[in-house]
């Protein structure tokens, strides 16, 4: 299992999370669209606190984020023998398990890199220190393939002309390269269709406002920023096509955990009749749990509805409600736009035979 050299095709112009010369580098998205710094890390506890103070954010790229601090953990172990390398590993994965409940891609991720280190416990240390390194930036490149095919299959469901409204981040910057939900967008618009966006602010963080619409100014795709509480009025108005967004995670029923928000832009796609389309790659799918009911909603810390800053704008004493996530029902779900095709309803039938339901070509898994 030796990692290969991407192909040019992979490469994505950016890249929030990556290695080099035995470094995870990470782009610090608190403070986009002020700065754009680069942070390195050689010391894998660094990477941990990056996941957990949004330092790198989105499903994908904690997963990503998750493996490379992992293989970066791998190299400091000094064990004399497998056994008490795994003693030492296994730890290391549980404090990367508890950096966020919600997404399962980070959990993905990590058992990933525990089971390979598992698979190839008879190499001696140091190739199974170098063979961690080689699976996680498999892992980071699959995301970036993934991406990109996953893009591909929901541009489909674009018209030239198009306006879509999507809420939080699900860019680039979201994932290891490309993005899922702008993912779709860049896809079209390579396609040649002229497709313009309205980007939700997203309270309390402002993903939407701060990053997306960063990102999408930076690739020159048209976009206006909208208040969260603005969805209704310019769905009303005419003025949306189409709804596009990222997940978290996706239960076997097609239930859809989000950014807090996201639930009420889908009720209100639903009343005005527009598609309410979830962008997300199969390993965002957790088919453990049978429902949204299941999820397990991270609650963050009350000053990011409090504060701006170091500014407090509400009254002392009086209690916040801060969960990051909402679950999204698949009955308002118009399609679930994965690498193997645009999932349709019953997702409980979809999401297990996927092949059987796309609606472009899928790609072939080895």
């Amino acid at each position: 299992m030796n990692h290969q050299p991407s192909d040019h095709e992979l490469q994505s112009d950016l890249q929030p999370v990556s290695w080099e010369d035995g470094k995870v580098k990470l782009i610090d998205q608190t403070l986009i669209p002020d700065e754009f710094v680069t942070l390195e890390f050689d010391d894998y506890k660094d990477v941990v606190h990056a996941i957990c103070t949004m330092q790198v954010r989105g499903a994908p790229a904690i997963g990503v984020t998750a493996a490379l601090g992992i293989a970066l953990a791998a190299q400091t172990i000094d064990a004399p023998d497998s056994e008490q390398f795994m003693h030492q590993l296994e730890p290391i994965a549980e404090e990367f398990r508890q950096t966020r409940p919600t997404a399962v891609n980070l959990f993905w991720a990590i058992d990933r890199m525990l089971r390979i280190a598992r698979e190839y416990a008879h190499l001696p240390i140091i190739e199974l220190r170098a063979t961690l390194v080689d699976e996680a930036l498999d892992i980071l490149q699959d995301d970036i393939r993934i991406n990109r095919q996953l893009g591909m299959n929901g541009a489909n469901l674009l018209k030239d002309g198009d306006t879509v409204l999507t809420h939080c981040n699900a860019g680039a910057l979201a994932t290891a390269g490309y993005g899922t939900a702008l993912g779709v967008i860049r896809a079209a618009v390579e396609q040649g269709k002229r497709i313009k966006v309205i980007a939700d602010e997203t309270r309390p963080r402002l993903q939407g406002m701060k990053l997306t619409a960063w990102e999408l100014q930076q690739s020159g795709i048209p976009v206006t920023i909208i208040t969260d509480n603005m969805a209704g009025y310019v769905m009303h108005q005419g003025m949306v096509n189409c709804v596009v967004v990222g997940a978290d995670r996706i239960a076997a029923n097609g239930d859809t955990a989000n950014k807090v928000g996201t639930y009420g832009v889908a009720v209100l796609a639903k009343a005005h009749g527009i598609p309410f389309y979830v962008a997300a790659p199969m390993s965002t799918v957790d088919l453990s749990i049978p429902d949204g009911k299941h999820i397990i909603i991270e609650e963050r810390c009350p000053t990011e509805v409090t504060h701006i800053g170091e500014i407090r704008i509400a009254p002392k004493g009086v209690p916040v409600l801060n969960p990051a996530f909402d679950v999204t029902p698949a009955e308002y779900i118009a399609g679930i736009i994965t690498e193997r095709g645009v999932l349709r309803p019953p997702y409980t039938e979809s999401l297990i035979q996927p092949n059987t339901h796309h609606q472009s070509p899928t790609i072939q898994e080895d």
